[in-house]
């Protein structure tokens, strides 16, 4: 059954905690937001980290006029001042709160500015040359470390947290302890939203999929059959030019004939 189109401000998802689990996208495109709109999911997000994604965000707003989004910052802001300018021009062009990788520093200069800030803990992608592509938090060490991130990023003042590839018992075991939303990447169903990318959910890569992950459709393979019927098109074009049955007289327009001969007739007459 699908949702009301009612969208989500932050106090709705902050009422929800704890009661159901929440679906989430990351959508890249017009289209992939208005198809999970109108699918119903609870919330997306979309990259904000470069000037094409920034000036896509309003498409996808417009595309899902009805959906809580959230703009992924880029990675690197050098200081708060510019955390806050970039948090905030997200907001403006529609987004409904940011996701932010910085640190709980720049993180607690945006929240105190009033934005609304998504963290991030376990394995962070733009982080893994100190941990290397693998599940967090295993060991009783780094069980207690992210248990201690986690607390800093809630005194920050971030109101949820991507919680990627951690154990699925320590997952639920952390959003229990925590008042922010923790977003499930890979760590369960233990937590307050399920995550997935839509590359990932429509299979629209050539790589591996992802253990996290699962795959509903299959769009590469679509998109190599629709490479091979452009191509196949294109040389049935270029045969019928050349052996001459494109254009056909139904492609033509023609003059009568009468009239052709009579201009024909003029122009020879003053120009022979």
């Amino acid at each position: 059954m699908l949702r009301p189109r009612k969208k989500y401000t932050v106090y709705d998802l902050q009422q929800l905690k704890g009661k159901r689990v929440l679906t989430h996208i990351h959508v890249k495109s017009p289209e992939e937001a208005a198809a999970a709109e109108q699918a119903g999911v609870d919330l997306m997000s979309c990259s904000f980290d470069s000037p094409e994604s920034q000036a896509r965000l309003p498409k996808l707003v417009a595309a899902a006029p009805n959906s809580f989004l959230s703009g992924a910052t880029p990675h690197g802001l050098v200081s708060t001042e510019e955390a806050i300018r970039v948090g905030f021009r997200a907001l403006e062009l529609g987004a409904s709160s940011v996701y932010c990788s910085a640190s709980p520093f720049i993180i607690e200069a945006m929240a105190r500015e009033g934005i609304p800030v998504v963290g991030h803990l376990g394995l962070v992608p733009r982080h893994v040359t100190w941990t290397g592509y693998r599940a967090i938090g295993k060991t009783a060490a780094e069980a207690r470390e992210l248990y201690r991130r986690m607390k800093t990023l809630e005194s920050a003042g971030a109101y949820a947290a991507d919680l990627e590839v951690v154990p699925h018992n320590l997952a639920r075991f952390l959003s229990s302890r925590t008042k922010m939303l923790l977003m499930s990447l890979g760590s369960g169903s233990g937590c307050d939203t399920q995550f997935l990318f839509s590359d990932d959910i429509l299979g629209d890569y050539d790589e591996r999929l992802p253990r996290h992950a699962k795959a509903y459709r299959n769009f590469a393979a679509e998109h190599r059959r629709l490479q091979a019927e452009r191509v196949a098109a294109f040389q049935e074009y270029i045969a019928d030019v050349r052996e001459g049955r494109f254009p056909e007289r139904g492609h033509l327009v023609e003059m009568d004939g009468a009239v052709l001969d009579e201009v024909v007739r003029e122009l020879s007459a003053k120009n022979p």
